[in-house]
């Protein structure tokens, strides 16, 4: 017995189609369907097949983080949904195109956010870096400053050998007091800073300790107080430009 709204072969007893669920009862099983194409005499409905645009949609979801696999996630899903609804069972996938809309609609959604923090990083990397540069110029200039302070409270003693020297809190050659615990203990804002001295005078240098990333610049500086800059090693700093 043919349905005469689909063209689907039915089992003579039945009542309904089992393909497209109309009701077909009384109709003769030698009556030709009414329009549409003859399907093969098996007895049973066809499989209904998974929607070929759900599918794509579901694996354009997966790269959903690119624009353009959002936008195809998104399209392919429609459509494919719109096709299963029409097929009257013939398709399936549902479920995929959904999953496929999901992903491409988040994707849609957070581009606009991955290129903002691609614009706003750097720029934040850079203005941190320019932050602990020139909080690295103060603590330079604090340590020379200090030096001077130091070698008139201590003559005997000569110039700090040792930035633990100039910290701590009390009054003497060991703990003399001029600056603040951070700076004595070596490391401030993303830079370390080393003292050495001699008989005739001192050396102070402030390297990033994150190359790059928390500095680019070394610093240094000596008895002199000029302050210079260099892109390489606190060595070739002192060979380096004077600050203005």
């Amino acid at each position: 017995m043919f349905c005469i709204h689909c063209g689907t072969q039915n089992r003579d007893e039945a009542q309904y189609c089992a393909k497209c669920g109309q009701l077909i009862a009384g109709l003769s099983s030698s009556a030709s369907p009414a329009s549409g194409p003859q399907p093969p005499l098996s007895g049973e409905a066809a499989a209904p097949k998974t929607s070929g645009k759900a599918i794509g949609s579901l694996i354009c979801g997966f790269f959903a983080w690119t624009l353009p696999a959002a936008v195809a996630a998104i399209v392919l899903g429609h459509i494919s949904r719109s096709e299963i609804r029409k097929s009257a069972g013939r398709l399936k996938g549902a479920g995929l195109a959904m999953t496929g809309l999901v992903f491409g609609y988040i994707g849609v959604s957070l581009i606009p956010l991955l290129i903002g923090a691609a614009i706003i990083i750097p720029n934040l990397l850079r203005a941190r870096i320019a932050a602990n540069e020139a909080s690295a110029v103060g603590s330079i200039r604090t340590i020379v400053t200090a030096q001077t302070t130091y070698i008139s409270k201590f003559p005997d003693k000569g110039y700090a050998c040792n930035l633990m020297h100039l910290g701590g809190t009390g009054n003497t050659p060991q703990s003399a007091g001029l600056i603040d615990s951070n700076l004595s203990g070596g490391e401030k804002s993303g830079y370390r800073f080393s003292l050495r001295c001699d008989n005739n005078g001192y050396m102070v240098a402030a390297r990033p300790s994150r190359p790059g990333s928390t500095g680019i610049r070394t610093f240094c500086s000596d008895e002199t107080a000029v302050i210079r800059s260099a892109k390489s090693s606190a060595q070739n700093c002192f060979q380096g430009d004077p600050l203005q």
